[in-house]
Protein backbone atom coordinates (compact mmCIF):
# COMPACT_ATOMS: atom_id res chain seq x y z
CA UNK A 1 0.00 0.00 0.00
CA UNK A 2 0.98 3.59 -0.58
CA UNK A 3 1.82 5.65 2.12
CA UNK A 4 2.49 9.25 3.09
CA UNK A 5 5.20 10.05 0.96
CA UNK A 6 3.15 9.80 -2.38
CA UNK A 7 2.16 13.28 -2.82
CA UNK A 8 6.12 13.66 -3.41
CA UNK A 9 5.21 12.48 -6.98
CA UNK A 10 2.63 14.53 -7.49
CA UNK A 11 2.84 18.27 -8.69
CA UNK A 12 2.00 20.85 -6.84
CA UNK A 13 -0.09 24.22 -7.97
CA UNK A 14 1.14 26.39 -5.13
CA UNK A 15 4.61 26.61 -6.15
CA UNK A 16 6.82 29.85 -6.54
CA UNK A 17 6.83 31.44 -10.02
CA UNK A 18 9.74 29.59 -12.14
CA UNK A 19 12.26 32.27 -13.24
CA UNK A 20 13.92 30.08 -16.18
CA UNK A 21 18.27 30.38 -15.51
CA UNK A 22 20.92 28.99 -16.95
CA UNK A 23 21.53 26.72 -14.23
CA UNK A 24 18.17 25.39 -15.47
CA UNK A 25 19.03 24.74 -19.15
CA UNK A 26 22.12 22.54 -17.99
CA UNK A 27 20.08 20.81 -15.49
CA UNK A 28 17.56 19.58 -18.50
CA UNK A 29 20.71 19.09 -21.15
CA UNK A 30 22.20 16.76 -18.28
CA UNK A 31 19.02 15.01 -17.61
CA UNK A 32 18.25 14.72 -21.49
CA UNK A 33 21.48 13.17 -22.58
CA UNK A 34 21.45 10.84 -19.54
CA UNK A 35 17.98 9.82 -19.66
CA UNK A 36 17.94 9.55 -15.87
CA UNK A 37 19.52 10.96 -13.16
CA UNK A 38 19.61 10.61 -9.39
CA UNK A 39 19.35 14.05 -7.32
CA UNK A 40 23.11 13.44 -6.28
CA UNK A 41 24.34 12.84 -9.95
CA UNK A 42 22.80 16.32 -10.90
CA UNK A 43 24.33 18.13 -8.10
CA UNK A 44 27.75 17.12 -8.88
CA UNK A 45 27.32 17.70 -12.77
CA UNK A 46 26.06 21.02 -12.26
CA UNK A 47 27.63 24.01 -11.53
CA UNK A 48 25.98 25.85 -8.06
CA UNK A 49 25.59 24.19 -4.68
CA UNK A 50 23.88 21.35 -3.67
CA UNK A 51 20.88 23.71 -1.77
CA UNK A 52 20.38 25.65 -4.69
CA UNK A 53 20.58 23.06 -7.15
CA UNK A 54 18.00 20.41 -5.30
CA UNK A 55 15.41 23.94 -4.90
CA UNK A 56 16.05 24.03 -8.52
CA UNK A 57 15.17 20.70 -9.19
CA UNK A 58 11.85 20.69 -7.02
CA UNK A 59 10.73 23.76 -9.01
CA UNK A 60 11.55 21.69 -12.43
CA UNK A 61 9.81 19.54 -11.68
CA UNK A 62 6.54 21.15 -9.73
CA UNK A 63 6.69 23.20 -13.32
CA UNK A 64 6.42 20.22 -15.20
CA UNK A 65 9.80 20.20 -16.93
CA UNK A 66 11.03 17.46 -15.21
CA UNK A 67 9.70 14.04 -13.78
CA UNK A 68 10.09 11.53 -10.90
CA UNK A 69 9.37 8.18 -12.01
CA UNK A 70 6.57 6.76 -9.97
CA UNK A 71 7.87 3.32 -10.36
CA UNK A 72 11.15 4.31 -7.58
CA UNK A 73 8.40 5.62 -4.98
CA UNK A 74 8.34 2.82 -2.75
CA UNK A 75 12.47 3.20 -2.70
CA UNK A 76 11.36 6.23 -0.40
CA UNK A 77 9.95 4.31 1.85
CA UNK A 78 12.72 3.57 3.58
CA UNK A 79 14.60 7.08 2.57
CA UNK A 80 17.71 5.10 1.95
CA UNK A 81 18.09 6.26 -1.93
CA UNK A 82 18.07 9.92 -3.66
CA UNK A 83 15.15 10.68 -5.76
CA UNK A 84 15.25 10.43 -10.01
CA UNK A 85 14.49 12.65 -12.67
CA UNK A 86 13.63 12.19 -16.09
CA UNK A 87 12.56 14.66 -18.69
CA UNK A 88 9.23 15.51 -18.53
CA UNK A 89 7.29 17.17 -21.62
CA UNK A 90 7.64 20.90 -21.01
CA UNK A 91 11.19 19.86 -20.69
CA UNK A 92 10.70 18.29 -23.96
CA UNK A 93 9.19 21.03 -25.72
CA UNK A 94 12.18 23.74 -24.10
CA UNK A 95 14.76 21.36 -25.79
CA UNK A 96 13.06 21.26 -28.95
CA UNK A 97 12.70 24.76 -29.02
CA UNK A 98 16.18 25.82 -27.60
CA UNK A 99 18.61 23.43 -28.42
CA UNK A 100 17.32 21.68 -30.95
CA UNK A 101 20.49 19.65 -32.08
CA UNK A 102 20.80 18.41 -28.29
CA UNK A 103 16.79 17.09 -28.99
CA UNK A 104 17.13 15.46 -32.29
CA UNK A 105 19.56 13.50 -31.89
CA UNK A 106 19.40 11.90 -27.90
CA UNK A 107 17.40 8.84 -27.44
CA UNK A 108 14.05 9.18 -26.61
CA UNK A 109 12.81 7.85 -22.94
CA UNK A 110 9.72 5.22 -22.75
CA UNK A 111 6.27 6.92 -21.58
CA UNK A 112 5.84 4.00 -19.00
CA UNK A 113 8.51 1.74 -17.22
CA UNK A 114 9.03 -0.18 -14.69
CA UNK A 115 11.47 -0.88 -11.74
CA UNK A 116 14.06 -2.87 -13.89
CA UNK A 117 13.93 -0.34 -16.77
CA UNK A 118 14.73 2.61 -14.53
CA UNK A 119 17.42 0.96 -12.28
CA UNK A 120 19.26 -0.36 -15.41
CA UNK A 121 18.95 3.43 -16.77
CA UNK A 122 20.47 4.76 -13.32
CA UNK A 123 23.72 2.31 -13.59
CA UNK A 124 24.37 3.52 -17.22
CA UNK A 125 24.70 7.19 -15.85
CA UNK A 126 26.20 6.37 -12.88
CA UNK A 127 28.78 4.51 -14.94
CA UNK A 128 29.45 7.51 -17.42
CA UNK A 129 28.76 10.50 -14.45
CA UNK A 130 31.99 8.59 -13.51
CA UNK A 131 33.98 9.24 -16.64
CA UNK A 132 32.53 12.88 -17.36
CA UNK A 133 33.63 14.33 -13.29
CA UNK A 134 36.86 12.45 -13.86
CA UNK A 135 37.27 14.20 -17.11
CA UNK A 136 36.78 17.78 -15.59
CA UNK A 137 39.44 16.75 -13.37
CA UNK A 138 42.45 15.68 -15.59
CA UNK A 139 43.74 18.32 -17.77
CA UNK A 140 44.14 17.66 -21.31
CA UNK A 141 41.45 14.47 -21.59
CA UNK A 142 38.05 16.03 -23.17
CA UNK A 143 34.53 13.99 -22.87
CA UNK A 144 32.77 13.73 -25.81
CA UNK A 145 29.10 13.07 -26.37
CA UNK A 146 28.00 11.30 -29.73
CA UNK A 147 26.13 14.67 -30.32
CA UNK A 148 29.61 16.27 -30.44
CA UNK A 149 28.90 18.83 -33.32
CA UNK A 150 32.04 17.18 -34.71
CA UNK A 151 29.72 14.29 -35.31
CA UNK A 152 30.34 10.64 -33.24
CA UNK A 153 29.66 7.30 -33.01
CA UNK A 154 26.15 5.96 -33.36
CA UNK A 155 23.94 4.55 -30.58
CA UNK A 156 23.14 1.41 -32.93
CA UNK A 157 23.73 -0.24 -36.39
CA UNK A 158 23.62 -3.68 -37.45
CA UNK A 159 26.66 -6.68 -38.30
CA UNK A 160 26.45 -10.08 -39.46
CA UNK A 161 27.73 -12.85 -38.16
CA UNK A 162 29.27 -16.29 -39.29
CA UNK A 163 27.90 -14.60 -42.75
CA UNK A 164 24.14 -15.20 -41.94
CA UNK A 165 23.12 -13.91 -39.17
CA UNK A 166 21.98 -10.23 -39.30
CA UNK A 167 22.15 -9.11 -35.58
CA UNK A 168 21.07 -5.45 -34.01
CA UNK A 169 24.11 -3.49 -31.88
CA UNK A 170 22.80 -1.18 -29.45
CA UNK A 171 25.21 -0.39 -26.48
CA UNK A 172 23.62 1.05 -23.19
CA UNK A 173 25.84 4.29 -23.51
CA UNK A 174 28.27 5.89 -25.91
CA UNK A 175 30.77 8.54 -25.31
CA UNK A 176 34.44 9.53 -26.59
CA UNK A 177 37.57 10.35 -25.05
CA UNK A 178 40.04 13.08 -27.10
CA UNK A 179 43.87 13.26 -25.82
CA UNK A 180 47.05 13.08 -27.33
CA UNK A 181 45.55 14.37 -30.61
CA UNK A 182 42.97 11.26 -30.96
CA UNK A 183 39.87 9.98 -30.49
CA UNK A 184 38.51 6.96 -28.71
CA UNK A 185 35.08 6.16 -28.80
CA UNK A 186 34.11 3.76 -25.87
CA UNK A 187 30.33 1.64 -26.02
CA UNK A 188 29.41 1.02 -22.56
CA UNK A 189 27.52 -2.55 -21.88
CA UNK A 190 25.68 -2.14 -18.07
CA UNK A 191 25.61 -5.73 -16.66
CA UNK A 192 23.25 -5.79 -13.84
CA UNK A 193 23.30 -9.74 -14.42
CA UNK A 194 19.74 -10.55 -15.83
CA UNK A 195 20.90 -11.45 -19.83
CA UNK A 196 22.91 -14.98 -19.77
CA UNK A 197 26.25 -14.47 -20.42
CA UNK A 198 26.17 -17.48 -22.98
CA UNK A 199 23.21 -19.33 -24.72
CA UNK A 200 23.47 -23.07 -26.95
CA UNK A 201 22.52 -20.41 -30.08
CA UNK A 202 23.31 -16.74 -31.25
CA UNK A 203 20.08 -16.93 -32.68
CA UNK A 204 19.17 -15.59 -28.82
CA UNK A 205 20.47 -12.57 -26.88
CA UNK A 206 23.37 -13.40 -24.49
CA UNK A 207 26.15 -11.35 -23.71
CA UNK A 208 28.27 -13.77 -25.82
CA UNK A 209 26.53 -12.57 -28.52
CA UNK A 210 26.95 -9.31 -28.13
CA UNK A 211 30.72 -9.61 -27.74
CA UNK A 212 30.77 -11.39 -30.90
CA UNK A 213 28.55 -8.60 -32.63
CA UNK A 214 31.21 -5.84 -31.67
CA UNK A 215 34.25 -8.05 -33.09
CA UNK A 216 32.31 -8.11 -36.28
CA UNK A 217 31.87 -4.35 -35.95
CA UNK A 218 36.08 -4.20 -35.75
CA UNK A 219 36.44 -6.74 -38.22
CA UNK A 220 33.84 -6.12 -41.02
CA UNK A 221 35.29 -1.97 -40.40
CA UNK A 222 31.45 -1.10 -39.80
CA UNK A 223 31.93 1.52 -37.47
CA UNK A 224 34.78 2.73 -39.89
CA UNK A 225 31.38 4.38 -41.95
CA UNK A 226 30.54 6.41 -39.11
CA UNK A 227 34.17 7.59 -38.95
CA UNK A 228 34.61 6.19 -36.18
CA UNK A 229 38.16 4.44 -36.32
CA UNK A 230 39.15 3.54 -32.46
CA UNK A 231 36.73 2.20 -30.62
CA UNK A 232 36.81 -0.14 -27.16
CA UNK A 233 33.99 -1.91 -25.02
CA UNK A 234 33.83 -1.19 -21.59
CA UNK A 235 31.49 -4.15 -19.68
CA UNK A 236 30.45 -2.84 -16.02
CA UNK A 237 28.96 -5.68 -13.86
CA UNK A 238 27.56 -6.15 -10.31
CA UNK A 239 29.72 -9.76 -9.49
CA UNK A 240 33.95 -10.60 -10.19
CA UNK A 241 32.65 -14.09 -10.78
CA UNK A 242 30.14 -13.09 -13.39
CA UNK A 243 32.93 -10.44 -14.99
CA UNK A 244 35.85 -13.66 -14.72
CA UNK A 245 32.88 -15.55 -16.37
CA UNK A 246 32.68 -13.02 -19.25
CA UNK A 247 36.20 -13.04 -20.18
CA UNK A 248 36.14 -16.89 -20.28
CA UNK A 249 33.65 -16.05 -23.21
CA UNK A 250 34.86 -13.87 -24.71
CA UNK A 251 37.97 -15.70 -24.90
CA UNK A 252 36.71 -18.78 -26.32
CA UNK A 253 34.46 -17.85 -28.59
CA UNK A 254 35.72 -13.90 -30.05
CA UNK A 255 38.66 -15.48 -32.83
CA UNK A 256 39.34 -11.40 -33.08
CA UNK A 257 39.52 -8.12 -31.88
CA UNK A 258 40.00 -9.45 -28.29
CA UNK A 259 42.20 -6.58 -27.43
CA UNK A 260 38.23 -4.19 -27.78
CA UNK A 261 37.07 -5.37 -24.49
CA UNK A 262 37.64 -4.37 -20.63
CA UNK A 263 35.84 -5.74 -18.14
CA UNK A 264 35.33 -3.91 -13.97
CA UNK A 265 32.89 -4.51 -11.49
CA UNK A 266 30.97 -1.63 -10.25
CA UNK A 267 32.68 -2.03 -6.92
CA UNK A 268 35.88 -1.04 -8.35
CA UNK A 269 34.35 1.56 -10.08
CA UNK A 270 32.84 3.40 -7.34
CA UNK A 271 36.37 2.77 -4.65
CA UNK A 272 38.58 3.96 -6.62
CA UNK A 273 39.89 7.01 -5.62
CA UNK A 274 41.92 7.87 -8.93
CA UNK A 275 39.64 6.75 -11.82
CA UNK A 276 42.31 7.29 -14.16
CA UNK A 277 44.49 4.18 -12.22
CA UNK A 278 41.18 2.01 -12.05
CA UNK A 279 42.32 -1.56 -13.21
CA UNK A 280 40.47 -3.11 -16.16
CA UNK A 281 40.46 -6.72 -17.14
CA UNK A 282 40.89 -8.04 -20.13
CA UNK A 283 40.89 -11.26 -22.28
CA UNK A 284 44.30 -11.76 -23.44
CA UNK A 285 45.99 -11.30 -20.33
CA UNK A 286 46.03 -11.62 -16.37
CA UNK A 287 47.32 -8.25 -15.55
CA UNK A 288 45.35 -5.14 -15.76
CA UNK A 289 45.74 -2.05 -17.81
CA UNK A 290 44.72 1.29 -17.00
CA UNK A 291 41.92 2.96 -19.86
CA UNK A 292 44.49 5.12 -21.87
CA UNK A 293 46.87 2.76 -22.28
Amino acid sequence: MLNVRLPRFKRSSDIATLRFTERDAEILEQVQRHRFLRSDHICALVSGSAQQITRRLQRLFHHGYLDRPRCQIDYFQTGTKRMAYGIAKKGTDWLKRERATLFSRSAKSKKSFGRLFLEHGLLVSEIIVVFELACRQRRGIRFLWPTNSQGGAPSHWSVTLNRRLKCKVAPDAVFGLEYAGRTCWYFVEADRGTMPVTRRSLEKSSLRRKFECYAATWEQKTSERFGVHRFRVLTVTNKSDRAENMIDVCRDNVKAGTGLFLFTTLATLRKQPDFWTLPWQTVYSKEPVLLLN
